[in-house]
């Protein structure tokens, strides 16, 4: 069983409250203490553990205590500097390629903001001593606890102002924007006007989150509660869900074992959108197979990308969808016809109606729309103007799908695309004629359609 985590942000997230929570999920204080020694900054930081209590409840607070450092002080250090840490830090190549994944993140987005290449990026706040210590501790936190795969909530957006190193900025601060805008980040307001997800911690979950969204299917066995610094009207405080996954994983990587003092073996703690050794995303790679005794031990960079996407397999690991409802009654049926032509150009993946019975007993249809979730506001426009609805419902949901694929069969009167399903024992399960090469076909030789299907699923099926 693959071994899953899941970042419940209900008041954001920092990367002193990514430690905190590792620490309280039983990551030993001396083995991040020892780790870290390597990156050969130690002199300038104390890394402090404390258990404090926000709103009656217990989490534990990380604290990097910066020494013979002026508080106002922060390094200027650069991209290059930092890859260089990472990368002579005798590292777990995971959580060095999870750091380095993280800081490129973070150079990509500050550099987008201020118009400069990545590798001239100043890191003010994000690249001080604390925040090099919250990035690779947290990286070998995951890594000590073996984790397989890293999942997150959706992240509030916080509001208000706070003041850095290029003056008074408005929350979310740019940088942070860039990165959600890199991943698509489903994000919300919970009302609370502070600044809730930092830089750090933006930049920490999208280069290693699989997805945002709900937490995936798994059983529970541990939560890790790590504090923030702010006090705020509800518990300020990052929760670590730790389980394993609910079915067993292609390849066998995953499970749980007991921790010894080192680390269990994992795979790349990355997300596949980031590649710390090209230092470029990932371009797209054909399927690898995973070691299961030691998955990084002879990977290339793009071989680390092909077993995350060995590991994405839909049927086990669900995608996060945006689903958009309302109820209308009294719209035009011929604009609901238009509507739904606009909704698929718009980059929905299903529209579909149903009738319902409304208040006054008034015939009504239920408008149900499933997209990606970077596509409710095109979606939802296209609602608001093309019908008379005063509302939409949305809500963030998990789906599961085989794994599909096109081929293509000849047939007498021209080909036709076969859409094949199958699951992730790669055993087949359905296979299916696409409608609209049947019909072009059907009407262009004034044959049925029914005939077309049927000699393109013979010709499949004689062809195997």
């Amino acid at each position: 069983m693959a071994k899953l985590a899941y970042l419940d942000c209900p008041t954001g997230i920092s990367g002193d409250m990514c430690l905190g929570a590792l620490v309280d999920a039983g990551v030993p204080l001396d083995y991040l203490i020892e780790k870290l020694e390597g990156l050969g900054i130690s002199q300038e930081y104390r890394l402090q553990v404390e258990v404090v209590r926000h709103n009656a409840q217990q989490a534990t607070k990380m604290r990097v205590d910066l020494l013979n450092i002026p508080e106002n002080h922060h390094h200027h250090r650069h991209l290059p500097d930092i890859e260089g840490l990472i990368e002579t830090g005798n590292l777990p190549e995971s959580v060095r390629d999870g750091s380095l994944a993280i800081f490129r993140a973070l150079a990509e987005a500050e550099a987008a903001v201020h118009g400069i290449p990545p590798e001239k990026v100043h890191f003010h706040e994000v690249g001080a001593t604390d925040a090099i210590v919250d990035i690779v501790g947290t990286c070998l936190g995951l890594n000590w606890l073996g984790i397989d795969r890293l999942y997150c909530s959706p992240l509030p957006v916080g509001g208000g102002t706070i003041r850095a190193a290029h003056g008074l900025l408005t929350v979310p601060v740019p940088a942070v924007l860039k990165l959600w805008e890199s991943r698509q980040v489903p994000i919300y307001s919970n009302g609370i006007d502070r600044e809730l997800v930092t830089p750090t911690g933006a930049a920490i979950a999208v280069a290693l989150a699989w997805e945002f969204g709900s937490p995936p299917p798994m059983r529970l066995h541990k939560v890790g509660q790590g504090a923030g610094s702010l006090s705020l009207p509800i518990p300020n405080i990052l929760r670590l869900w730790i389980g394993e996954d609910s079915q067993p994983t292609a390849g066998g990587n995953g499970g749980v074992e007991n921790h010894s003092s080192h680390p269990r073996p994992s795979v790349p703690l990355t997300h596949p959108h980031w590649h710390s050794h090209d230092r470029q995303p990932p371009q797209s790679t054909s399927e690898g197979e995973t070691n299961a005794a030691h998955p990084l031990a002879t990977h290339t960079s793009k071989e680390i990308s092909s077993t995350w996407t060995s590991h994405r397999d839909p049927q086990t690991h669900p995608e996060t969808i945006a689903v958009l409802a309302t109820q209308i009654d009294d719209c035009n049926p011929q604009a609901i016809g238009y509507l739904f032509e606009i909704l698929f150009q718009e980059g929905a993946l299903d529209v579909f109606t149903q009738a319902v019975g409304m208040k006054k007993c008034r015939p009504g249809i239920l408008l149900t729309i499933v997209c990606p979730p970077e596509n409710v506001e095109a979606c939802e426009a296209a609602i608001f103007r093309e019908t008379t609805t005063l509302g939409i419902r949305r809500s963030l949901q998990q789906r599961s799908i085989l794994s599909r694929e096109l081929e293509t069969v000849s047939t007498p009167y021209g080909d036709v695309r076969i859409k094949v399903a199958r699951d992730r024992s790669n055993t087949l399960l359905n296979v299916q004629p696409e409608y609209e090469d049947c019909a072009q076909l059907a009407r262009q030789h004034a044959i049925g359609w029914q005939e077309i299907r049927r000699l393109a699923l013979h010709s499949w099926y004689e062809r195997r």
